[in-house]
């Protein structure tokens, strides 16, 4: 009995190296998928002549891929809390964009745009690279 347990439990310490990498290695990946969504809406709204199509898919490419991330990870051990932040403030970071910043981009409204991009939106995606950080990216 005492040999099964021992045996258990070195087979489950023997997966933890294993499984903590794989764990920083996705918060890796999404710390890249946020700075890409971020440089896509930061080109549209510094370069006028990247306001087409192209660039407006990708900037939807770009968030959507961060969501599709998001809804397929699993907060680690112990920092759940900081997971349904980062779920949080990532999904106001994504509905203002799509709601307000871009429409105002493309609307030329500069100022207002600017104002939202270098505001609250710097705020959001600033905590959500943080809390990346503490999840292990």
């Amino acid at each position: 009995m005492i040999r099964r347990a021992l045996v258990s439990l070195l087979a489950a310490l023997a997966v933890l190296p294993v499984a903590l990498p794989a764990h920083a290695n996705e918060f890796s990946e999404l710390r890249g998928q946020l700075s890409a969504a971020r440089e896509s809406l930061v080109t549209m709204l510094t370069n006028k002549d990247k306001r087409g199509a192209d660039q407006q898919k990708l900037v939807k490419d770009t968030a959507d891929a961060v969501s599709a991330k998001l809804a397929k990870m699993k907060a680690p051990a112990g920092k759940e809390a900081q997971f349904k932040e980062l779920n949080e403030t990532w999904a106001a970071f994504k509905k203002t964009r799509e709601v307000d910043l871009v429409p105002a981009i493309l609307a030329g409204r500069e100022d207002e745009a600017r104002k939202l991009a270098g505001g609250i939106q710097r705020e959001r995606i600033t905590r959500c690279q943080e809390l990346v950080s503490e999840l292990g990216g």
